[in-house]
């Protein structure tokens, strides 16, 4: 059964890492994978929150700092070294890699972890962010397969963690803003 799996991924891998790839894509793909690209844009949604959003702005804004220290410290620090998992880059001769290669483990994907567990977070809270979140979670999350960085079983294993730890966190927020609200009552 693992075999099958595998021989799953590996031609899921080479479709998008290979059979898709032009110019354009090249390009796109490359730029939406550098959190570098990213970290203005985190910062103008989490100023808006904080600003304009009332108490549960200011509690999904800080809310969402300790959950990304959560997801990718969870993913990158103790999953990744649990499972071991060779990248496809290291591990595959034909890859084509398109960012600078790694030498730390594929499985989860540390981008699909943290994209999802925000994805799931904002959209409990904020229900009419999903779509938006969603793409954007999903493209970054493909882009790793794309560049050559991570297996498709990566990214899905990351999107179902992260939905996981982003609805625990979501979860919790909402029920301390529900907290604060009706101590503001009493």
């Amino acid at each position: 059964m693992t075999d099958i799996l595998y021989s799953v991924d590996l031609a899921v891998f080479y479709f998008v890492n290979h059979s898709l790839a032009n110019p354009l894509f090249d390009k796109f793909f490359v730029f939406i994978t550098d959190v570098n690209h990213w970290y203005i844009a985190y910062v103008i949604l989490l100023g808006i929150c904080f600003k304009k959003g009332g108490r549960l702005g200011k509690i999904a804004a800080i809310g969402s700092l300790v959950l990304i220290t959560f997801s990718d410290q969870l993913s990158s620090f103790f999953i990744k070294h649990w499972v071991a998992r060779i990248r496809p880059c290291n591990a595959l001769s034909d890859a084509r890699l398109l960012i600078e290669p790694s030498n730390s483990f594929s499985f989860p994907s540390s981008h699909a972890v943290n994209n999802f567990a925000v994805f799931v977070y904002f959209s409990k809270i904020y229900p009419n962010l999903k779509w938006i979140l969603f793409i954007v979670a999903f493209l970054v999350s493909f882009s790793r397969i794309y560049v050559g960085r991570h297996y498709p079983s990566d990214v899905l294993g990351g999107a179902i963690i992260g939905a996981a730890i982003g609805y625990m966190f979501s979860y919790g927020a909402i029920k301390v803003n529900d907290y604060l609200q009706q101590r503001a009552k009493n």
